[in-house]
């Protein structure tokens, strides 16, 4: 099965260029004003325009109000709503109700005592993904930090929703983690970039192939 592509964090039209021409299955546009890769929402609206259709728009929140959902939304055409904070199960079941959108939560993994809680948040999010759980210092973002975790926590795994691979993914141990971990799914973001938030499009050309794109 061809595995799925999220290319997240683009700021630019040359990035969003890059992942449809290598065969991205989805854009990520971050919404969050301490991460390098945030966009405002103009600017977010122009780039989610230029996605064409069969490739979705997802949206990465953390621990959003539903006023800060609604100023983007109403300015951004997202497909898919992603939270990437603490939010709780219930919190993701009354985002998706509230907005009339997919959702899909961020799990953040270190060991396998981690996934305790996918259960629970795969009766209400349409779709998981599994990031590496942010190093413990106050400048770490809750993702996006480049670190991957050991990615046999996930060998054989199923759930009953769709999941995504995330974390310290890159051209080098892409194929390696796919093998590994199983994912029919993956997301990068700092792999492709060639500074703190700015994407590379070579780099987003090279991994798409590396994938199996």
């Amino acid at each position: 099965m061809t595995v799925q592509v999220k290319i997240c964090g683009v700021g630019h039209p040359g990035a969003v260029q890059a992942a449809v021409k290598g065969g991205a299955r989805y854009i990520g546009l971050v919404f969050y004003d301490r991460s390098p890769r945030h966009v405002a929402p103009p600017l977010a609206a122009e780039l989610a325009r230029m996605v064409p259709t069969g490739v979705r728009t997802v949206g990465l929140f953390v621990d959003p109000s539903n006023e800060y959902l609604e100023h983007v939304v109403s300015q951004v055409p997202l497909d898919l709503i992603q939270l990437h904070g603490d939010e709780s199960p219930a919190r993701v079941a009354e985002i998706k109700a509230a907005f009339s959108m997919p959702v899909m939560k961020a799990i953040k993994v270190s060991s396998v005592a981690d996934l305790d809680v996918v259960d629970a948040y795969a009766e209400v999010a349409d779709r998981l993904l599994f990031d590496a759980k942010p190093p413990a210092k106050v400048s770490a973002l809750p993702g996006g930090n480049g670190i991957a975790f050991d990615w046999t926590i996930l060998t054989g795994r199923t759930w009953s929703k769709p999941w995504m691979l995330s974390g310290g993914l890159t051209i080098a141990n892409v194929a390696e983690a796919i093998a590994i971990s199983g994912a029919q799914s993956i997301d990068v973001s700092s792999g492709v970039e060639d500074r703190p938030g700015h994407k590379d499009p070579d780099l987003i050309l090279d991994f798409l192939r590396a994938a199996g794109r």
